[in-house]
């Protein structure tokens, strides 16, 4: 297992555990961010990412991306 902000670019992989505050928590999941969920890194820039998770596109910063675990 690793944090998401390791993952290769355009390699699929899938979420195993999603950490943090509750809060945070569900703020992922609302993303689409669920353990199970299919997930890609499309670009990264600076330690942010651009991630497809659920058909849909979505930047999140570094600091998210190191509490979703691939």
């Amino acid at each position: 297992m690793m944090p998401l902000v390791f993952a290769p670019v355009g390699e699929a992989n899938i979420i195993k555990r999603v950490g943090g505050s509750q809060e945070v928590k569900q703020h992922l999941a609302n993303l689409g961010f669920v353990v199970g969920a299919d997930v890609m890194v499309i670009n990264e820039v600076s330690g942010n990412v651009i991630v497809n998770v659920k058909e849909s596109r979505i930047a999140i910063s570094k600091e998210m991306a190191q509490k979703i675990m691939i």
